[in-house]
């Protein structure tokens, strides 16, 4: 795919994906969430790729869905064939979902305002860092509508029933020291150190783990968030432990560690996954 409203560019096992409509502070569009979700597959075949970053280009991350179509902007009834509501799917979620499925850890480098899908699309992100000025906004119930892109699953998880609730609700906007407060982003930079500090932490993971570990893991700690025993992590933890510690990557592991070196893990999330993933698709876990 041609990407005309994201950038995509890969330095030293990091994919950076960058936001690209600076003259509309990166409204979010259809083609834009299409070519995203591109990115994602794409980031997901490469092995090279270990880290994908989320950032935008110009003084804003995401300003929300682009409302150039004026009132009709959140109006799916029109169209030459539009779909019925039971047919029809948010882009939003469409996008979340991907993200959620990620064999590679995401961090979002937010670099100014991200209202609407704008910080709902970061929800299922591992770790969210924000510039000092940035302004964040869970703005639906402002603009006649209601949370999109799984937000009503994310939210609550991340920050809390009571705190999703009141920005929900208001759909007031606020500052990062706020998400920062209530858990929603790790932390508060200087504008012009967003992404380089976004790039220390994927170099961390990038230099020092195995990305077969990072990739399980990070199921790992998503999927247990809908589990309602920890007998669940046992199980499925259990059988991770069990392969992973047949595997090279853990003998190099151990190796590595003895011989005070830097590890070379080999095992590839693209095509050496264990047998039992996708886990959750069993009946057993559903």
């Amino acid at each position: 795919m041609t990407y005309e409203q994201i950038r995509y560019d890969v330095d030293a096992a990091i994919a950076t994906i960058t936001l690209n409509r600076p003259e509309r502070l990166n409204a979010f569009t259809g083609q834009m969430m299409r070519e995203l979700i591109d990115a994602f597959e794409r980031a997901d075949r490469d092995d090279a790729v270990r880290v994908v970053i989320v950032t935008g280009a110009g003084r804003a991350f995401c300003a929300g869905a682009d409302q150039s179509a004026g009132s009709g902007t959140f109006d799916h009834t029109h169209g030459t064939e539009p779909p019925s509501i039971d047919e029809h799917r948010d882009g939003g979620g469409l996008l979340t979902l991907r993200i959620f499925e990620s064999k590679k850890p995401v961090i979002a480098a937010i670099n100014g305002p991200a209202v609407g899908v704008g910080i709902t699309m970061t929800l299922p992100m591992d770790v969210r860092i924000a510039a000092a000025g940035a302004k964040i906004g869970f703005v639906f119930a402002r603009r006649g509508i209601v949370p999109e892109a799984c937000s009503s699953w994310f939210l609550p998880r991340i920050v809390g029933i009571s705190r999703a609730a009141e920005w929900v609700y208001t759909g007031r906007v606020f500052d990062a020291e706020e998400a920062r407060v209530a858990g929603l982003v790790s932390k508060v930079v200087a504008a012009d150190a967003v992404v380089e500090t976004a790039r220390v932490l994927a170099r961390e993971i990038a230099d020092n783990t195995s990305a077969m570990s990072v990739a399980l893991s990070r199921q790992l700690l998503w999927r247990m968030l809908g589990a309602d025993h920890p007998m669940e992590a046992h199980k499925v933890d259990s059988r991770c432990i069990y392969w992973m510690g047949q595997s090279p990557d853990a003998h190099e592991g151990v190796a590595s560690f003895l011989e005070k070196r830097p590890p070379k893990f080999t095992l590839r999330p693209s095509s050496d996954m264990p047998p039992f993933y996708p886990w959750w698709t069993e009946r057993r876990f559903q």
